[in-house]
């Protein structure tokens, strides 16, 4: 059945040569089985330097290998065809047990040339199926197939924890001029890690990476990729089929903000995971009335201090809080909870970390070579090639494979600004202008409208909303109409405005009024959402609690006025976590918030709990109220009554309904009471206050309107009746005709 083998040709020398150091672009060439001539005899070459004995299965008995080189090539000549996958049994060195397995180089490739086209084209949207680490059933054997796009490299393997990291064993193929690799590896298990070894072409310099389309990572502070295959099973398919009917303009949307690694720790001061996680966060979230859930990146990324917005793997849900699967459960049980899941994502730039995507092949390949493009020098970060197809693409499917695999419910890009403008945070000198001259980034603006236009046509009802903080037009207005086609934009000005008014003395807010009543200007141009968000309470900006001007009581009352103001505006909502009871300090991620102020044992405990239970109201009525969310984006649901009165620091305003359903709201920016203060109203009858930010209850003065507030016939601020009301210091009320 064997034969006896040839003495070595000077084609097999020169395979073997290469195979040693680890510069062959297609060892299938020579590894694997092969028939060197017509009817001649069958080679079976195996390169296991590991190796002290080999031995293949030919028609049912294991044959010896021959060891034709020391440093573990075994061949066998066999008269008869051998079946693939080849089927091998190993004995390790210096070992006395063997284990069975397939030869890697005996399986056929597996991506098809329609996959490599439209990845070529950028088009390929569930390109994490066929790149990555893909566990699949390969000519009826289990394993791992491992794809990676590295067109400037010479050869690249799969190292990990089942090779010895050793970069001869398991080299990739070449498929074509594509630039992609591909290896199937049998019998790989979820325990085994691994990472890409690629040896540039043209320098000849080695690199270890990590997947850039790994699903899971080991635990820091390694940076190794783990093989990963999800067996979670989603209960939530009413909660998807009502998302594609949901009419997100008009509903209740008020995100809470959160860190996941901060929000709360466990007695030792260790990251909870995302399934005691579901069993905290999720009840807090509920019992609040928040409708969204916003996660900072969970994203893999090496760095807590970085928040999550450094991302070194796009693919795969940080190890610090529990397996893909983990974070599955948490979304499941958000659903469950009638919560809806937004994931900050990072399409603006990447970490330079020399295991990541930075260089990948030892080129510019992810990123522009050209600092002038490629770099953010603010934050020590790459930008993305967006003109590059295949990067495109990585982008593109990133976004697809969080909302399909992990149903989350929409995605808020990080530093739009940042990707649409060439010349941002530039200095003159610094930039590249584009084709025609100008500082608009192209090649973003086609990528941001793909990216918008695919969610909204492959998962209706999935939002993507833009932080951008410019006067760039149309932002979330329909690509068709020459927009963007994000669904909301996130409103800097308004954020910046509302904050630096609440931070003046009171004494001085009256020649600051229009920083409050500015914002109606433009308010209806996008698609708002009204943030007080992480980046308000770090880098020494103080906590909301600690911006507010007074003593502790006052500091208090403005915060309860600045949330009343924001949850009666027009606009969506999202506030960071902390904010809705009052945190004194700084977020800090690196420890919980501090819920101990709520605890009986702290002396303010009252006035943190008060403005808690003020957040909770005041998520509901806005959450219950068509009138406050029906016309969140639209001018016929806001009317000023008066917003002229500077000199006391007072706004009164309308929001209404679509069904004639109406509430006034007044708000008093002075610590000074206003008794009997006289108050236009569109309708005559009996108005009852249904809120109150200085009630006793939220920690206040209790100054408000106990009784009913009946109309008198006497026309005020262009209405024909009005009211006699009092108005709390520092503070808002919301009136509603009974």
């Amino acid at each position: 059945m064997t034969v006896k083998l040839a003495s070595p040709n000077h084609t097999h020398t020169l395979h073997l040569q290469r195979i040693l150091d680890a510069t062959h672009h297609d060892p299938f060439q020579f590894l694997g089985v092969h028939q060197d001539e017509a009817k001649g005899p069958w080679f079976v070459r195996v390169f296991q330097p590991n190796a002290e004995k080999l031995w293949v299965n030919i028609e049912g008995e294991w044959q010896a290998m021959a060891l034709n080189d020391s440093h573990g090539l075994f061949e066998l000549a066999s008269r008869v065809a051998v079946p693939a996958p080849v089927q091998l049994r190993i004995q390790p060195r210096g070992q006395d047990t063997f284990y069975e397995t397939n030869d890697t180089y005996s399986f056929e490739s597996t991506i098809s040339l329609e996959e490599l086209y439209l990845f070529g084209e950028g088009r390929l949207l569930e390109a994490y199926n066929t790149l990555g680490a893909v566990p699949m059933t390969v000519q009826g054997v289990e394993g791992v197939r491992f794809a990676v796009w590295a067109p400037s490299a010479e050869r690249v393997s799969v190292i990990g924890s089942f090779n010895q990291w050793d970069g001869r064993v398991n080299a990739m193929r070449v498929l074509g001029g594509s630039g992609v690799w591909e290896l199937f590896i049998p019998h790989l298990t979820e325990h085994d890690l691994y990472k890409f070894e690629i040896r540039n072409r043209e320098h000849g310099f080695v690199v270890t990476k990590a997947d850039p389309y790994g699903k899971a990572f080991e635990a820091r502070p390694g940076s190794a990729n783990r093989i990963c295959q999800s067996c979670y099973i989603w209960q939530d398919d009413d909660w998807l089929q009502d998302r594609q009917r949901h009419d997100w303009l008009h509903a209740p949307f008020n995100c809470y903000e959160v860190h996941l690694g901060s929000w709360q720790r466990d007695k030792n001061g260790h990251f909870m995971t995302y399934r005691h996680l579901a069993d905290t966060l999720i009840p807090h979230v509920s019992s609040m009335g928040y409708t969204h859930i916003e996660l900072l990146p969970v994203a893999e990324h090496p760095l807590n201090e970085s928040w999550g917005y450094q991302v070194t793997g796009y693919f795969a849900p940080t190890q610090r809080f529990g397996s893909p699967d983990d974070l599955k459960y948490f979304i499941d049980q958000c659903h469950a909870a009638n919560i809806g899941v937004i994931l900050d994502w990072v399409p603006g730039h990447f970490p330079k970390d020399d295991w990541a995507l930075a260089r990948f092949d030892g080129t510019a390949l992810y990123e522009h070579a050209d600092p002038r493009l490629g770099e953010h020098t603010d934050w020590g970060t790459y930008i993305f090639n967006y003109g590059r197809n295949e990067v495109r693409n990585f982008l593109l499917s990133n976004a697809y494979y969080w909302i399909k695999e992990f149903h989350i419910d929409g995605l808020r890009v990080d530093a739009v600004a940042s990707m649409l403008y060439l010349d941002y945070s530039r200095n003159a000198g610094e930039w590249v202008p584009n084709m025609y001259g100008g500082r608009e980034n192209l090649e973003v603006i086609e990528f941001l409208k793909q990216l918008n236009t695919m969610v909204g046509e492959r998962f209706p009802g999935a939002l993507v909303i833009a932080e951008e903080s410019t006067s760039w037009p149309a932002v979330s207005r329909p690509v068709y109409t020459g927009g963007l086609g994000f669904n909301m934009k996130w409103n800097m000005g308004w954020m910046n405005d509302v904050l630096g008014y609440m931070e003046v003395d009171p004494l001085y807010r009256q020649y600051q009024h229009n920083r409050l009543t500015f914002g109606q200007m433009y308010a209806y141009s996008e698609n708002f959402v009204l943030p007080f968000s992480h980046d308000e309470v770090v880098h020494g900006k103080k906590s909301l609690l600690g911006k507010m001007p007074g003593d502790s009581w006052q500091k208090f009352a403005n915060l309860r006025l600045l949330l009343t103001f924001q949850m009666t505006i027009p606009g969506k909502k999202l506030n960071f976590m902390g904010n809705e009871f009052a945190q004194w300090r700084e977020w800090n991620v690196n420890q919980s918030l501090d819920w101990h102020l709520l605890e009986d044992s702290y002396p303010e405990h009252h006035m943190h709990r008060g403005v808690q239970s003020l957040a909770r109201d005041l998520n509901m009525l806005y959450k219950q109220s068509p009138a406050l969310h029906v016309h969140d984006f639209d001018q016929q649901g806001f009317q000023w009554i008066d917003c002229q009165d500077g000199g006391q620091s007072l706004l009164s305003y309308i929001r209404r309904g679509n069904d004639h359903s109406f509430v006034i709201i007044v708000l008093n920016f002075t610590p000074v009471p206003r008794h009997q203060y006289r108050l236009g109203v569109p309708q005559s009858g009996v108005y009852k206050e249904v809120f109150n930010s200085d009630a006793a209850i939220y920690g206040g003065s209790n100054v408000g309107n106990s009784n009913d507030c009946h109309t008198d016939p006497v026309p005020w601020m262009d209405h024909p009746d009005s009211i006699s009301i009092n108005l709390p210091p520092l503070a808002g009320v919301i009136l509603r005709l009974q």
